[in-house]
């Protein structure tokens, strides 16, 4: 049996939006026999609300399905700017202070055996290698997102910035000190080994799917009331969700007013989004708040389609590894795919369509070609994306495939 500790900022439960992969990831690795604790914030990212502590908590530890989660305390923030800064150093400082003091304060949770560090922000894995270090055993990093390159990307901060000069000397030193590195993009492995690091530390193990929340969903019996077209997710600027609200402009000024629009989540652009709907005189768009994983599939079960808009080839160059497209593609629909990223598991798998990012004009007319399509087609094309996720992200496979990672990092060799 192997104590695994999981430090991810931002990770948490189904019964809360979000991703949940180090939740799955951990229920399962328990089910195997292991020990698993994971430390997160206890204020959601995008809810931006207190979830967990009492007021007068500043830290607990909570028991969910057989895994440990130790929830931290740290500030409010909005929107990306100088308070989230603070609550990402806050989380850092907190996550290694009590990450060394925690079999002391609950002995039950015992000394880890093996220690992993998850990004985005690179301040998690370096609270999760002080912690390794402290109690001398192998660190493992986790790269979900390539800080500062993607920040980089996006135009949000110069190559030339010292702030992106010392976040790059910080990726090389946790990149030299990991026993493994696991990346989520399917070319990271690239990007990594030009800081001089061996392809053979590295091990792609992508986001995957917990298919059994998705036994009642029954299976795909297309609609004869229209199309129902679903996005569900964050509702930012990298969402680039103005193109549907074009799109379904487009399509209402055409006289497709039987092809609807569901917008699931919440977002810094969400209110925005919203006036511009009402500005254009939508009658097909519907917002709705985020839900929590648990409640994905029931929203799911509803759609004809899904949308994901993931944006340009640039951030994307490095792979993709979406949430919300493999649990698109477990429901068994076909999905719209906005990005020129290589490898799209919607080309792969022939489940959808791929358009230019942000070509609102090019997804109205790919919708239209859906709802012209055969009950028959549009229920294979659905079918193909179930099976691929089946074959190469179900979460069990995932988790066994992390479990002989860790032994291997434990054996020494």
């Amino acid at each position: 049996m192997m104590n695994i500790w999981i430090f991810n900022h931002y990770a948490h439960p189904p019964d809360l939006p979000g991703g949940t992969r180090h939740y799955d990831l951990g229920r399962e690795l328990v089910k195997r026999g292991h020990q698993v604790t994971i430390f997160a914030t206890s204020s959601h990212h995008y809810l931006h609300q207190e979830t967990r502590l009492k007021p007068a908590e500043q830290w607990k530890v909570e028991e969910v399905d057989g895994l440990k989660f130790v929830w931290l305390r740290t500030p409010p923030y909005q929107r990306n700017d100088w308070r989230r800064v603070r609550n990402m150093v806050t989380f850092m400082v907190r996550a290694g202070w009590l990450g060394c003091r925690l079999p002391y304060l609950v002995p039950e949770i015992g000394k880890p055996d093996v220690v992993i560090g998850s990004s985005p922000h690179l301040l998690t894995p370096l609270a999760a290698y002080w912690v390794a270090r402290h109690y001398q055993v192998p660190f493992v990093m986790e790269v979900r997102d390539l800080w500062p390159q993607t920040i980089i990307d996006m135009g949000e901060l110069s190559a030339h910035h010292p702030i992106t000069k010392a976040l790059q000397a910080l990726e090389r030193f946790l990149y030299r000190r990991a026993k493994k590195i696991i990346i989520l993009l399917v070319r990271a492995d690239q990007y990594i080994t030009a800081f001089g690091i061996p392809r053979e530390k590295i091990v792609w193990i992508p986001n995957g799917v917990d298919l059994s929340r998705f036994e009642d969903l029954g299976p795909y019996v297309v609609s004869e009331n229209g199309l129902k077209v679903i996005y569900l997710g964050a509702h930012g600027k990298a969402n680039a969700l103005y193109t549907v609200i074009q799109a379904a402009k487009i399509l209402q000024d055409q006289g497709y007013c039987e092809i609807r629009f569901i917008l699931v989540g919440d977002g810094p652009e969400k209110p925005r989004l919203m006036a511009l709907v009402e500005e254009l005189g939508l009658r097909n768009v519907e917002f709705r708040d985020p839900v929590p994983k648990t409640e994905i599939p029931k929203v799911l079960s509803e759609a004809d389609a899904f949308i994901v808009q993931l944006g340009g080839a640039e951030v994307y160059r490095w792979g993709i590894s979406s949430n919300k497209l493999f649990d698109y593609m477990a429901a068994g629909r076909p999905v719209f795919s906005s990005t020129e990223a290589p490898l799209n598991p919607i080309n792969e798998a022939r489940c959808g369509f791929t358009i230019p990012p942000r070509n609102s004009k090019a997804l109205a007319e790919a919708i239209i070609q859906l709802y012209q399509m055969s009950p028959e087609e549009r229920m294979e094309m659905g079918k193909r994306g179930r099976e691929y996720v089946e074959k190469y992200h179900d979460i069990r496979k995932l988790a066994a495939q992390l479990e002989s990672v860790l032994q291997f990092v434990l054996s020494g060799e």
